[in-house]
């Protein structure tokens, strides 16, 4: 468990992107400013997660949900991000409900398919029986037809 920023190093790719999509064309960041946001990032994520632990923990539960983030961010003094932060989780649940939907229509797709198949198999398993119980009564007609010339 990472109890101080250094023990929780942010990926650099994800720290780029971020600081990039942050500021404007042109700016350039140089590597001492990246490192240092790097490191308030990973300050900023021990202290969230340690405040919605806690309410976690008054509610005796576990696991940590998206309410105590809520809360926490409303502790830290950080209110005006709360409803960017709500609506970006109704747009990851939804498309959570959606991928959802599409998996289970995939797993239903699925074993339609799969039925088809076992009933086509049943019936090929079938003629081939019917086949080979017409074969034997056909040898046998012709050795009655051999037997009586």
């Amino acid at each position: 468990m990472a109890e101080r920023p250094e023990d929780l190093n942010l990926p650099n790719a994800v720290i780029t992107r971020i600081i990039k999509e942050a500021l404007p064309d042109g700016v350039n960041v140089s590597k001492e400013a990246r490192r240092a946001i790097s490191q308030a990032a990973s300050v900023f994520v021990l202290y969230a997660t340690s405040c919605a632990n806690n309410f976690a923990m008054k509610a005796k539960r576990k696991t940590l949900n998206a309410g105590d983030v809520l809360a926490a961010m409303e502790e830290m003094e950080f209110e005006r991000f709360l409803e960017p932060l709500k609506e970006a989780l109704e747009v990851y649940k939804k498309g959570q409900k959606g991928k959802k939907e599409v998996s289970e229509q995939k797993r239903k797709d699925k074993e339609k398919k799969n039925d088809s198949e076992n009933d086509k198999s049943r019936e090929e398993e079938e003629e081939e029986e019917d086949r080979m119980e017409e074969e034997p009564e056909a040898e046998n007609e012709a050795e009655e037809e051999e037997v009586e010339n």
